[in-house]
């Protein structure tokens, strides 16, 4: 990952630094398995070097943007960067604090508290991303707010307060516009630096493509950004929804592709089917047939 992020230049000065905290605070043999490895990387050298000042200043994150801008990765790229275990927390209407903190359990013939993901953060140093947080109850979140500011403490009813290890952080996400969203709260958004991805460039859409198939003809990479695009284009204007603008579904259907699967079935799963009105269906197949003739082979597209 240090290798990618050199080659998007960022500053040299803020990868010393990551390098300096990760070999400050290690991490216990037992919970490296959460720490994240992702094969896909972010694409954006401000975003990144943003991020990263971020939690170098011990500051929580809060990445706002549209659908297909990358705010989950990245939230999983930061994880990986710095080596802190994850716990990646879903919320909506129906979670609450037990969710959050913990709940008691009965063991060994007495009761204990077992530690939800908030709380193993606290104690463990880890990165909590806080999955589509506009979508959660104010009452859900109220716990947090002494978790995420100066204080970093967190308070169990019942039990004791934690004080937060020194490299636990807290990274939100959020989309506008969604089924169920609402907007935060003044007192919630202050303990955050806010971070807004914007749509991915073409240059870097191809950067991404390129390293994660090496062998892909660049005419084809062209046509698989232009597909992105014209999908995009049609999301802003609202002739669909955003169901088929799905990056990870983009990759996939290359994928597909590169292990030998005809290229409108690949993108039919990853893309097209995303979708279940026929209309937008239909829309979809004309853009990628537009872009891709229907007997595209996986020698056309790849150099192997």
């Amino acid at each position: 990952m240090l290798e990618n992020l050199r080659q998007q230049n960022i500053s040299k000065d803020l990868l010393d630094q990551v390098i300096d905290f990760k070999n400050k605070y290690t991490v216990n043999e037992n919970d490296k398995y959460r720490i994240p490895h992702d094969e896909v990387i972010y694409m954006g050298k401000d975003i990144w070097e943003q991020a990263i000042t971020a939690i170098l200043q011990g500051e929580n994150i809060l990445l706002v943007g549209p659908k297909s801008t990358g705010k989950n990765l990245l939230a999983n790229n930061l994880s990986e960067l710095f080596g802190r275990p994850s716990w990646n927390i879903s919320l909506n209407i129906n979670s609450d604090e037990s969710q959050l903190l913990g709940i008691d359990t009965f063991k060994n013939n007495e009761v204990i508290f077992r530690d939800g993901p908030i709380t193993s953060v606290a104690k463990l140093g880890g990165f909590a991303v806080l999955d589509e947080i506009n979508m959660a109850k104010n009452e859900a979140l109220s716990i947090l707010h002494s978790t995420l500011d100066d204080r970093r403490i967190l308070d169990i009813p019942g039990y004791d307060l934690i004080d937060l290890h020194p490299m636990t952080r807290f990274i939100a996400t959020m989309n506008y516009g969604y089924l169920g969203t609402r907007e935060l709260n003044e007192a919630l958004v202050s303990r955050f630096m806010v971070i807004e991805l914007p749509l991915i460039s073409d240059e870097n859409l191809s950067r991404l493509i390129k390293i994660n198939f090496p062998t892909i003809k660049e005419d084809y990479i062209l046509r698989f950004i232009k597909l992105f695009k014209d999908i995009e284009l049609k999301v802003q204007n609202s002739e669909i929804s955003s169901r088929a603008l799905d990056l990870r579904g983009l990759l996939a259907s290359i994928g597909s592709i590169k292990l030998g699967l005809n290229v409108h079935s690949a993108l039919e799963m990853g893309i097209i089917n995303k979708t279940f009105d026929k209309f937008e269906k239909e829309l979809l197949l004309d853009l990628v047939k537009i872009n891709f003739t229907n007997d595209t082979k996986k020698e056309d597209i790849f150099n192997e």
